[in-house]
């Protein structure tokens, strides 16, 4: 898919169309891999207010008014991306293991300074993502100023399908010089248990404006992930900050599906790394 992209595949969808009529492979026969393995940089963003909200309230601390003001993001460790599959983590990962519920997005042309009512062009396609999180070792580094490093850089899983905007046509909402919206149920299953739902159009910023920010003064490169953020009700930290669950994190053999409707169903389990 990299070289696809890097090859100019934004353009030459009907090419990968045409691959996929013919029907020669089968899901039987073969093992899904991340939607965009090692992408060139990742992002992920902060776009939906209420899981903003809740995290601050649940921390004690008003809401912060510069939120509004432009859509954030931070770099995480493009190199640490996997798909469907055992998520290997350490001990110390394991102090309060963390899911986040996502939608990311591929670039899939090489953009710089792009108006957020032209951004939804260079977007190749979305996909699944669930920003993995060490919570204990994220609040340890947090209070240095410097945003989530090693609780985060261990592992960002991305998957199972790469969906074009094309295919996702008729959920899209429009709106005013501000990109696209998508009226998509995004859910969390833990052992079989819903634990989280929300939808993708609840974005406070939408996928054009969060690539207005990231390219301003800035390449983006095809094949480049944007994560939205974690939907409401995307993860521990904020259902047991609001008591809807009590206390509850990952463990060890713990299987997660992080669903959104037409991208179809990351799941992931959770295995001890052996060394």
């Amino acid at each position: 898919m990299r070289t696809f992209l890097d090859e100019g595949g934004l353009d030459r969808l009907s090419e990968l169309q045409d691959y996929h009529k013919k029907g020669e492979l089968s899901l039987d026969d073969v093992e899904l891999l991340a939607s965009m393995p090692n992408p060139p940089s990742m992002r992920d963003g902060y776009a939906f207010k209420q899981h903003v909200e809740a995290a601050r309230r649940n921390r004690g601390v008003p809401m912060i008014p510069e939120y509004y003001d432009f859509p954030i993001f931070y770099m995480t460790n493009h190199m640490a991306v996997t798909g469907p599959g055992d998520c290997k983590v350490r001990e110390r990962h394991l102090e309060k293991l963390d899911f986040e519920l996502e939608a990311a997005i591929v670039i899939g042309k090489e953009c710089r300074n792009v108006s957020a009512k032209d951004a939804d062009n260079y977007i190749f396609g979305y996909t699944i993502m669930n920003d993995w999180s060490a919570r204990a070792m994220q609040m340890e580094e947090m209070k240095l100023n410097l945003g989530p490093a090693k609780g985060k850089d261990f592992n960002t899983s991305l998957g199972p399908w790469l969906v074009t905007r094309e295919g996702l046509a008729d959920k899209r909402i429009a709106s005013e010089g501000k990109g696209e919206r998508y009226d998509l149920t995004m859910t969390a299953v833990l052992n079989g248990k819903e634990i989280s739902r929300g939808n993708m159009k609840d974005m406070t910023f939408t996928f054009a404006e969060i690539v207005e920010r990231a390219s301003y003064g800035c390449t983006l490169y095809p094949g480049d992930v944007i994560g939205s953020g974690t939907v409401g009700t995307g993860c521990f930290l904020e259902l047991n900050g609001s008591k809807i669950t009590d206390n509850q994190w990952l463990q060890v053999g713990d299987e997660i599906t992080c669903s959104i409707e037409e991208l179809g169903d990351l799941t992931n389990r959770i295995v001890k790394e052996e060394i």
